[in-house]
């Protein structure tokens, strides 16, 4: 089982949140704002490579030009099943990884952006907030309950008005941005 600690302080979390979305550049903002908008696609039946592409295009630019090997019957199947309100993490993940381009934090932030209440994006920043580096899809299941159990605790609230306005997302903000502030002391010497 996966060990999780809190590196910042609970007090700072929702300072941090508010600003990782104050440092992010404009491309980054609407970057996640299409991200979750093809998210939401997604969740209404709209599973086409297009909003794979938008939201894989967020994370990690250099994967967008695997994804067409896929096929759009490949691509249809992986996010009904990511989609799907009845599946669990594990089968929602292993339906994505699937998937040509597709690794676990991919996977996550496919997952993140459908279902923003649920899912948290599995990042190396937040990673290292909470003392951890590796991970593989039952680390991710750990992980995303980890963060679930923290903002189902009120440790930080909805962001309104950003995209994915939830205590989940506010959450993974925070914890990025405590890892980018202290990323200088965190570098192995």
């Amino acid at each position: 089982m996966a060990y999780f600690q809190l590196q910042p302080a609970e007090l700072d979390l929702q300072q941090l949140a508010d600003e990782y979305w104050q440092e992010a550049g404009e491309r980054e903002r609407q970057l996640e704002a299409a991200a979750y908008e093809a998210g939401e696609a997604i969740r209404t039946g709209e599973h086409t490579l297009p909003n794979l592409e938008t939201i894989v295009r967020w994370k990690s630019e250099r994967m967008v030009h695997y994804l067409i090997g896929n096929g759009s019957e490949n691509i249809r199947a992986a996010l009904a099943v990511a989609a799907s309100p009845t599946a669990s993490p594990e089968e929602a993940v292993n339906a994505l990884v699937a998937l040509r381009g597709v690794d676990i934090s991919i996977a996550s932030a496919i997952l993140a952006v459908i279902y923003p209440e649920r899912y948290a994006v599995l990042d190396f920043r937040a990673l290292e907030a909470l003392g951890h580096a590796r991970h593989d899809v039952r680390f991710y299941t750990e992980y995303n309950a980890t963060l679930r159990h923290l903002a189902e605790c009120g440790v930080v609230q909805p962001q309104a008005g950003l995209p994915a306005p939830t205590a989940l997302h506010a959450l993974e903000r925070a914890l990025w941005e405590w890892s980018r502030t202290h990323a200088e002391e965190l570098a192995p010497h």
